[in-house]
């Protein structure tokens, strides 16, 4: 039988990496994006469906015939696809490890929300929940902490950047999802995917700043308070990346995760930062 597979959230960065990388495999896609014109920006020559996640009827006429469906929206709209899609027998949504967060905000409680509606409806498939994603087209993640670190040779940390992260290559989730896509799940399910080892945030800073080819910056301890009242100053400095307090807040947790499952149901062990950076900032391509 011949797979088809809807994607929602299609013209957004991890939605338009996963549907390149199912269109080189051979495998039919449906784009199912809100705004027409940013799907047609992407260069990738294949009608889309118009739906708007926040409207049922549209969702459902989007998803009329589907059977294999992918979210790469925002988790939230986890319980209306669900809904809208009767006929789909295996889903596949993007969820955030910030629903671990000890700060909790709209975005985790609306992956808790999301999550909970796949576990409720019985329904086969899995919630990925990735960590920072950083190497896609237009992320503005490692992109602009190198932005940053271009205009300074000074970065004020919380705790001097001694908090874990575990960011994961856009490569990865990539290739997460369309294990996930294969594997046959008879129930709902939620996993972490993830870089494959834990580092300070100081030391990403660093790697950061090397392979985008800058001098290491001095990181100066700095309290988190201060810290939080200059994001402001980003909103109208427009030589500066413009940071949010959160953002600044969530420097004071570790956002470390084990990701055993990721490599046994998924079969995937993720590249290392180290390579995950170089290619980044390189030409190189990988798949």
């Amino acid at each position: 039988m011949t797979v088809i597979v809807h994607v929602i959230g299609a013209s957004g960065r991890s939605g338009q990496a996963l549907i390149r990388a199912l269109l080189a495999d051979g495998i039919q896609v449906v784009p199912v994006v809100r705004t027409p014109a940013k799907w047609q920006a992407s260069g990738i020559a294949l009608p889309a469906r118009q739906a708007d996640l926040r409207i049922p009827e549209t969702i459902a006429a989007a998803l009329v015939d589907a059977t294999t469906v992918v979210s790469c929206a925002h988790a939230r709209y986890a319980a209306a696809i669900l809904q809208a899609a009767p006929t789909a027998d295996r889903f596949v949504f993007l969820g955030s490890t910030r629903k671990f967060t000890r700060w909790p905000d709209a975005h985790g409680n609306g992956v808790l929300a999301g999550e909970a509606a796949l576990m409720a409806s019985g329904r086969p498939g899995v919630m990925l929940h990735p960590t920072m994603i950083y190497g896609a087209q237009g992320e503005d993640n490692v992109q602009r902490l190198a932005a940053l670190l271009r205009r300074t040779p000074v970065l004020p940390l919380p705790g001097g950047g001694r908090f874990l992260v575990q960011p994961i290559y856009q490569g990865d989730v990539t290739r997460a999802i369309q294990a996930a896509l294969a594997h046959k799940w008879t129930a709902p399910q939620s996993l972490v995917i993830a870089g494959p080892t834990q580092v300070t945030y100081g030391d990403f800073v660093r790697a950061v700043a090397t392979a985008a080819g800058l001098r290491c910056p001095w990181i100066l301890p700095f309290p988190a308070g201060p810290l939080i009242a200059a994001t402001r100053l980003t909103r109208h400095v427009s030589a500066l990346p413009r940071i949010e307090p959160a953002e600044v807040r969530r420097l004071l947790e570790d956002k470390a995760f084990e990701i055993g499952d990721m490599r046994t149901l998924l079969s995937i062990d993720p590249i290392p930062l180290s390579k995950g950076l170089e290619l980044t900032f390189g030409r190189e391509q990988y798949q």
